[in-house]
C-alpha cells in the first residue's frame, strides 16, 4: 500500500503510527495512514485486520482546592 521511499512501517509493525498520513479528518476526530491504519484524536487506532488498539491514557480532569 505504501509508495513512499523508504516505504513506511507496516500496521504489524511496532511503530505503525510513524507511517505517513493519506486522508485527516480532523473535523471527524481520525486520519487514516498509508499502512491502512486508521488513528483516532484519542490516540485509540483501528488497524486493517480489524483489532482496535485502546487509547494509550486518558486525561483527567484537574480539580483545584482554594
Amino acid at each position: 500500500m505504501c509508495r513512499h521511499e523508504p516505504p513506511c512501517p507496516s500496521a504489524a509493525s511496532p511503530d505503525h503510527t510513524a507511517a505517513h498520513t493519506l486522508a485527516a479528518h480532523p473535523d471527524q476526530g481520525w486520519s487514516l495512514l498509508c499502512n491502512g491504519v486508521i488513528v483516532f484524536d484519542d490516540f485509540g487506532e483501528l488497524l486493517p485486520d480489524g483489532r482496535a488498539i485502546a487509547p494509550l491514557a486518558t486525561l483527567r480532569p484537574i480539580t483545584l482546592t482554594a
